[in-house]
């Protein structure tokens, strides 16, 4: 799986966001997420590339 794909797959699983692209629209662009929700998504990308190693 390439990487876009697999930071695709957690934004989709975490916060909902169906794609990473761009499509300059505030309400597509733009997620209001806890620290939280951030600390676990960079925790499931970092493990994704330690595995990817």
């Amino acid at each position: 799986m390439k990487k876009e794909d697999i930071l695709t797959k957690i934004a989709k699983n975490r916060i909902g966001a169906e794609t990473l692209e761009t499509r300059n629209s505030d309400s597509l662009d733009f997620y209001d997420i806890s620290v939280w929700a951030l600390k676990e998504m960079l925790e499931q990308a970092y493990e994704a590339g330690r595995k990817a190693k």
